[in-house]
């Protein structure tokens, strides 16, 4: 069954923008630019009109924080990264008409018209209300600013709008025992002026276009948040924050204060789309006014209510923009078992991949579709991709071309032969190739990359099948006009896969055009694979074989597996907390310690005391009184007879009207359990001196 027409003329496609605190990771290639980058390639194929849009994100809180660890300013650590990830796209192979980023100017002008829009068109409510403040940096605390314990989970590190170990959204006044990751102060809280988008006043408005509008066409991951959103009722929403880093609020008496992330970033794929036009002189308006336009945001499920929820209110606002029609988020990315984690280095960076796996981009494309999250979260794991390039690319794609080309050279000279009498065989592979696109499309058109990457592999399985059927390396001894025919057949499926398999592997279909002498400027659309028999004609020459995929060793991904356990053991040493040094002092002040051996006589806990312990401690000068809040950690009757390290000269202390006459030494461990820090032979008398 062919797919249906398109009713409409062109599509805008946005990729979700980068953060610039850090490189791309295969989470976001598989959630995001992958898929996206499918799609574009597909619609080209089909000769229909597509934009593919993108750029970086370089606003918000995380910049100047990941500017201050790093040791830079804001604008340098944009820089680096911008480079960084726009370098690894186009290196990989992502498509973008174009590529841009937020603190362009021209971002900066569309933000703000939008913006200024808006605010004169009475879209905004102004509230005055209390916000964290860090008195000692003299400055408001976004929430990325502040940390402290969750509420919800008790995690003691959680930020101000989000629990990272139990997921919760939060607000940073929710936090207990807050602190400012600028100085570690303890804020306060001080009064502040911002602009809001009043979300509830598009309730019925989202109600309808979602709920009811995209019940069934949208993914149930999109809907089913969508959905809860609005059920739960929405509310208004901060359009402004206090902060140094973004675009200025254009209006007066505004100084200090900037547009929200969340509000300017969407705005960049427009910006973007108007960065495109001015270059090649095009309409940006069609692509984002026009109602013949199609719009698609690809995104992770972690910005479905920024995409579907919160920017359509905006655009609804605006009045002159369409409105998305799908938003094809994915699921996340996990890598062998762990959550992808950029601060815990837990990810397989794509400029590294591009490193070490040298003109490989598509094993990872494929990898990355193959086992796509689309429905639930998915794992990605090294034995994982070194067994799907070696036993799907390598020994199904690559195995099929290498057969059908290799053989044409040694029995044809590498000219394709007039065929002679098909076969029922024959016919049915012929036919069954026209099948195909549009197989592969009705996959694609329903998002689907995963099982359309399957149908392209079957599309291989079926070359290789038909030749081992038909077996031309034996024919050919006895009916070599039969074993040209069949080789003739299979080059059909081997023009087929060039076409095919673009989208998924478009450097490997480069390749296959080449090696086939296929111009790519007039070699076969997708549409003409679905009508056209013959798509190399009798008499074409093909160019020189070559293998398309390399095997893939066992010692290259044990190399990657112990890079990930060396990252392993180092976020075990961070977790490890270490108390700070203490204030350095000079030699004269150590020696005046007197450290000495003594025994414990004997042990009571203190009465009415939960922590104190009363302990008689032979020293070898005298028979002392020692008292120790060490009752949560040992029992009395296990510390008689324990060789311990006494501070001897520490002036006496009263506690709980008993007088303490020195100190015993004890380490704490990272878990805060104790242990005694004393001599290490039992033998060793009491009152020897430590030096």
């Amino acid at each position: 069954m062919q797919s249906q027409p398109a009713p409409y003329n062109r599509t805008t496609v946005t990729a979700a923008l980068p953060y610039t605190n850090g490189p791309i990771h295969i989470g976001h290639l598989a959630g995001v630019y992958v898929p996206a980058d499918i799609y574009c390639r597909y619609l080209r194929l089909r000769g229909e009109e597509v934009l593919f849009v993108c750029g970086s994100d370089e606003h918000g809180v995380a910049i100047p924080m990941k500017a201050k660890k790093e040791g830079v300013s804001p604008l340098e650590l944009i820089d680096k990264y911008h480079r960084i990830i726009a370098d690894s796209f186009s290196e990989f192979g992502i498509s973008f008409d174009n590529y841009s980023r937020t603190s362009a100017e021209i971002h900066h002008e569309t933000a703000s018209e939008f913006f200024e829009k808006l605010y004169q068109q009475g879209d905004f409510i102004e509230e005055e209300g209390e916000q964290l403040y860090d008195a000692e940096a003299g400055q408001f605390l976004a929430d990325r600013f502040v940390t402290g314990t969750c509420p919800k989970c008790g995690y003691e590190e959680a930020y101000g709008d989000q629990c990272e170990q139990c997921g919760s959204s939060l607000n940073a006044t929710d936090l207990i025992k807050p602190k400012s990751v600028l100085t570690g102060a303890t804020p306060v809280m001080r009064r502040t002026r911002h602009w809001f988008l009043p979300l509830d006043r598009y309730e019925g408005f989202l109600a309808d276009w979602i709920l009811k509008g995209h019940k069934n066409d949208w993914k149930p991951n999109v809907y089913g948040q969508c959905k809860s959103w609005i059920d739960d009722g929405l509310k208004p929403r901060a359009v402004t924050r206090d902060l140094d880093w973004g675009i200025p609020v254009p209006l007066p008496g505004a100084e200090g204060k900037v547009l929200y992330v969340w509000f300017d970033a969407p705005i960049g794929y427009i910006s973007s789309t108007r960065e495109w036009a001015r270059r090649e002189n095009q309409d940006w308006e069609k692509w984002w006014k026009a109602p013949d336009t199609r719009l698609l945001h690809f995104i992770g499920k972690d910005n479905i209510v920024f995409h579907c929820i919160i920017f359509p209110s905006m655009l609804k606002a605006h009045g002159q923009y369409i409105l998305p029609d799908n938003v094809p988020a994915n699921e996340f990315l996990n890598l062998e078992g762990q959550k992808l984690s950029t601060s815990r280095n837990w990810a397989v960076w794509l400029h590294e991949y591009l490193l070490e796996f040298p003109d490989m981009q598509d094993v990872l494309r494929y990898v990355l579709t193959a086992n796509a999250p689309e429905t639930k979260d998915n794992d990605f794991t090294w034995k994982d991709f070194q067994a799907r390039n070696n036993n799907e690319l390598v020994a199904i794609f690559g195995n099929f071309i290498n057969r059908v080309t290799v053989l044409t050279h040694k029995y044809l000279g590498g000219q394709l032969p007039s065929p002679g009498v098909l076969s029922e065989n024959d016919r049915h592979t012929l036919e069954a190739i026209k099948m195909y696109p549009d197989t592969i499309g009705n996959s694609l058109q329903r998002f689907r990359f995963r099982e359309a990457s399957q149908d392209l592999m079957n599309l291989a399985r079926m070359g290789n099948k038909y030749l081992a059927d038909e077996e031309p390396w034996k024919v050919v001894k006895e009916n070599p006009e039969r074993a040209s025919t069949i080789l003739y057949v299979g080059l059909q499926v081997a023009a087929a896969l060039s076409v095919l398999s673009e989208p998924f592997l478009p450097f490997t279909a480069a390749k296959l055009k080449k090696m086939l002498r296929l111009d790519p400027d007039v070699a076969p659309g997708w549409k003409s694979l679905m009508t056209d028999q013959v798509l190399l004609p009798q008499g074409h020459r093909i160019g020189n074989s070559e293998l398309l995929f390399r095997k893939i060793e066992d010692a290259e991904i044990q190399a990657q597996l112990d890079k990930l356990e060396n990252t392993k053991k180092e976020n075990a040493m961070s977790d490890t907390s270490v108390t700070p040094q203490k204030d350095t002092i000079v030699y004269e002040d150590f020696a005046k310690m007197d450290l000495r051996v003594g025994t414990i006589l004997e042990a009571e806990k203190m009465p009415k005391a939960k922590k104190l312990i009363v302990m008689k401690v032979d020293t070898g000068i005298d028979t002392r009184t020692i008292v120790s809040g060490i009752a949560e950690y040992f029992s009395p009757e296990d510390l008689i007879g324990k060789k311990v390290t006494v501070l001897v000269n520490l002036a006496p202390r009263p506690l709980r009207g008993v007088d303490s006459q020195g100190m015993i030494l004890l380490a704490e461990n990272p878990d805060g359990s104790l242990i005694f820090v004393g001599p290490e032979e039992d033998s060793t008398p009491n009152g020897a001196p430590i030096t």
